[in-house]
C-alpha cells in the first residue's frame, strides 16, 4: 500500500528521533563494552552508599592551631574539587571544628580518591635547572684542570622532543603573534646545565658546584644552586615511588622534585606566585584575531589583583633569560604538573597556557590550577564504607510512585481523549526510555548519580509532559469545534499549542536552573532532573507527539470523526462555518451515522430571482 505523500515530512521526523535513540543507546552498549559505562544509572550516596573518609589538617608550623575560617575555605574548595568530578551528590562537611569528613557514592576509582585526599598546595616557582627525571647513560662531564667544564646531563625526555608549554597574554592578536615562535621553547629547554653556567673566580671547580659567594638577589638567581642542592639534584631518581615524599616543600627556599609523569627533575627557585592568587581558570580553543575558534587548546588563567601584580612582575623578569631560566614551574603537592616558557610580560593578570595539550589534559590542568590552592595540608586519618541512608526499598517505592502516577496520566488520557489517548501512553514511553537513556549516558559521560530527589524529579516531569499533550490536543480539539478538518485543524492546533508548550517548558527550565545554581545538596539533584527532563518533553513532543498525530489524521478511522477517536466532531458540538463562495461547511460525519457517505458536506445558496420563483 502506498504511503500518503503528505505525511512524508512527519515520517521523516519519527526516522530522525529513532536514528537519535539507536545513537544514544549505540554509546551506552560502546562505553559498557569497552569502557568503564553500565547499563543503568547511577545511584547517589542515599541509594546505594558509598565511601566515607575523614582528613585531618595538617599546617606548615605545627605550633599554630587551625581556625574555623581556614577549615570553612578548605571544606568549600574540597566541595568545588568533588563537584568538578560531575553531579556526584557527594558530601563533603566539618567535625569538631578539627577534620574534614567527605562522604563520596559508590566506589570511587583511585584516582578520585587520590585528588581529593592528597595533600594540595599550588604554587609558582622559577626553574632554575632541568634533566632527565632518572638516570641517563650518555651523561658525562667533569671539570678540567683549566677551570672549564664540559656538560654532559642530558635534557629531560619530557621535553627533549615536544617543547613545554608556554606563558602568553590571554589576547588572540598576542597568540596569533607568538604561534610562529613555538620552536624556541625547545631550543630554550635543550640547555642541560643544571647549576650555573660559570664557576667562582679562581675557583678552578667544575661548573655550577661552585658555592655562591652572593645572597641570592631573585628567585632567578643561580646562587641559589648550592652544593647541597645540587646534590639533592644529582641524587634524585623520579622513577622510585618514594623519590617525591621524601622531599621537603619550603616556600621560601629551592626546591628539587621532579615532573607529575616522572619523567624530568627540576630545581626550582623559592615560591613567587601561590595557588590563592589565582581567580579562575579555565580550558578551551583559542580564538583567532577574527573572533573564529582555531584548534589550538589552551588554559586561561585570571590572576587577583595581588597575583596580578605578582605574575607581572615574575614574567617581566623571566622573559629575558635563556635557556630552561625562562620557565615558571607550576607546582602541585610538591610535584611539577607544568612548566611553561615564558614568551611575554604578563602585566594584565590573564595569561593563556598553550602547547601540546588535548582538549582533555587542558580540562585537567584547567581544574588543578582553579581548585589546587588549599590553605593547609592534609593526611587521611580514616577510609571506610558507609551503607545507604535509604536503601533499595526506598527506591522501589519512589518508582512505584512513578509507575502509579504515569498509569493515573494513561487512564485520564484514554477516558478524555479516548483511541487519541494512545498517542499520550507511546509519548510517555518515548519520553521513559529517553530519561532513562539519558541519565545513564550522563552517569558514565558526567558522574551524574541519581538520588532520591533526583527520582522525586523525575515523577514530576509526568506531570509537566503530560501537560504539553493536553495542551496540544485541546488546541486541535478548539479547531475541529470550528468546523474545520481534522488535518488543517492538526495543523493550526500545533501552530497555536507549541508558543504555549515552548512558553510552558521554559519556565520550567529556568526554574530548574536557578534551582540548580543557588541550591545545594539533594536540591541540586531535583533540579538537574527536572531540568533534563523537561528538554526531554520538548523532544518527544516535537519529534515524536506532533508527527504521529500528523500523520493518523490522515488515516480514515481519525479524519471521518469516528465517536471513539476522540475527535468526533458531534460529540465536540462542532460549528457550521462559511468557507466562501456560497457554501458553509457542516461537521464531518461519524463513520456510523446513517447520512451516505458521498453526501456532500457543503450547502450552496444562490440570489432568488423572479423567473426561478415563477418556476417554483
Amino acid at each position: 500500500m502506498a504511503l500518503n505523500p503528505r505525511t512524508r515530512g512527519p515520517r521523516r521526523t519519527l526516522a530522525a528521533l529513532l536514528v537519535a535513540m539507536v545513537v544514544l543507546f549505540g554509546g551506552i552498549a560502546a562505553a559498557a563494552t569497552w569502557a568503564s559505562a553500565q547499563w543503568t544509572p547511577k545511584l547517589g550516596l542515599d541509594l546505594e552508599g558509598g565511601t566515607e573518609m575523614t582528613l585531618e589538617p595538617v599546617l606548615a608550623d605545627p605550633s599554630q592551631q587551625v581556625n574555623q575560617g581556614q577549615l570553612e575555605k578548605a571544606r568549600d574548595i574540597i566541595s568545588q574539587r568533588v563537584d568538578s568530578y560531575g553531579v556526584a551528590e557527594a558530601e563533603v562537611t566539618t567535625q569538631g571544628g578539627r577534620n574534614i569528613v567527605v562522604s563520596i557514592p559508590g566506589t570511587p576509582d583511585a584516582a578520585t580518591l587520590d585528588a581529593i585526599r592528597k595533600p594540595s598546595q599550588l604554587r609558582f616557582r622559577a626553574v632554575l635547572a632541568a634533566d632527565a627525571g632518572s638516570p641517563q647513560a650518555a651523561a658525562t662531564g667533569t671539570a678540567t684542570a683549566s677551570g672549564t667544564a664540559t656538560t654532559g646531563t642530558g635534557t629531560p625526555s619530557s621535553t627533549a622532543t615536544t617543547p613545554p608549554p608556554a606563558f602568553t597574554p590571554d589576547s588572540p592578536a598576542t597568540s596569533a603573534a607568538t604561534s610562529a615562535n613555538r620552536a624556541i621553547p625547545q631550543a630554550l629547554m635543550a640547555d642541560p646545565t643544571p647549576a650555573p653556567t660559570s664557576a667562582t673566580a679562581g675557583s678552578g671547580a667544575a661548573t655550577g658546584t661552585a658555592t655562591p659567594t652572593a645572597t641570592p638577589t631573585d628567585a632567578s638567581d643561580p646562587a641559589w644552586v648550592t652544593p647541597e642542592v645540587l646534590d639533592q639534584f644529582t641524587k634524585l631518581d623520579c622513577s622510585k615511588p618514594e623519590s617525591v615524599n621524601a622531599v621537603v616543600d619550603d616556600p621560601a627556599k629551592p626546591l628539587v622534585t621532579c615532573s607529575e609523569d616522572k619523567k624530568a627533575k627540576y630545581i626550582l627557585g623559592p615560591v613567587e606566585v601561590d595557588g590563592t592568587d589565582i581567580a579562575d581558570a579555565s580550558a578551551g580553543y583559542q580564538t583567532s584575531q577574527n573572533g573564529q575558534p582555531t584548534n589550538v587548546v589552551e588554559v586561561m588563567l585570571k590572576f587577583t589583583g595581588d597575583g596580578a601584580k605578582k605574575f607581572g612582575d615574575v614574567t617581566t623578569r623571566l622573559v629575558g633569560l635563556q635557556g630552561v631560566r625562562n620557565q615558571f614551574a607550576i607546582v602541585l603537592d610538591k610535584q611539577v604538573i607544568s612548566a611553561p616558557t615564558t614568551q611575554a610580560a604578563i602585566t594584565n593578570g590573564q595569561a593563556s597556557i598553550t602547547g601540546n595539550f588535548t582538549i582533555e589534559s587542558a580540562r585537567s590542568l584547567a581544574n588543578q590550577l582553579k581548585f589546587g590552592a588549599l590553605p593547609m595540608s592534609f593526611t587521611l586519618q580514616t577510609q571506610d564504607d558507609i551503607s545507604p541512608t535509604l536503601g533499595s526499598e526506598q527506591l522501589k517505592l519512589g518508582l512505584l510512585a512513578g509507575l502509579i502516577g504515569m498509569l493515573l496520566v494513561i487512564i485520564y488520557s484514554l477516558l478524555q481523549y479516548r483511541l487519541l489517548g494512545l498517542v499520550t501512553v507511546a509519548s510517555l514511553v518515548i519520553a521513559a526510555i529517553l530519561t532513562y537513556g539519558v541519565l545513564t549516558f550522563l552517569g558514565w559521560s558526567y558522574n551524574f548519580r541519581l538520588t532520591m530527589a533526583g527520582v522525586t524529579g523525575v515523577i514530576v516531569a509526568i506531570g509537566v509532559t503530560a501537560d504539553s499533550f493536553i495542551v496540544y490536543f485541546e488546541r486541535i480539539r478548539d479547531e475541529v469545534r470550528e468546523g474545520r478538518p481534522l488535518a488543517a485543524a492538526v495543523e493550526a492546533g500545533w501552530g497555536r499549542a507549541r508558543r504555549t508548550i515552548l512558553a510552558a517548558d521554559a519556565v520550567n527550565f529556568l526554574a530548574a536552573a536557578v534551582l540548580y545554581f543557588l541550591a545545594a545538596s539533594n536540591v541540586r539533584g531535583f533540579a538537574f532532573t527536572l531540568g533534563v527532563t523537561t528538554l526531554i518533553d520538548l523532544a518527544v513532543v516535537f519529534l515524536f507527539t506532533h508527527p504521529v498525530v500528523a500523520i493518523i489524521a490522515h488515516t480514515k478511522f481519525f479524519s471521518s470523526g469516528h465517536k471513539w477517536s476522540g475527535l468526533d466532531p458531534e460529540r465536540l458540538g462542532a460549528k457550521t462555518r462559511y468557507v466562501g463562495r456560497g457554501k458553509f461547511a457542516r461537521p464531518s460525519p461519524t463513520s456510523g451515522a446513517k447520512t451516505p457517505a458521498k453526501t456532500p458536506a457543503t450547502v450552496s445558496m444562490t440570489p432568488s430571482t423572479s423567473s426561478q420563483q415563477g418556476k417554483a
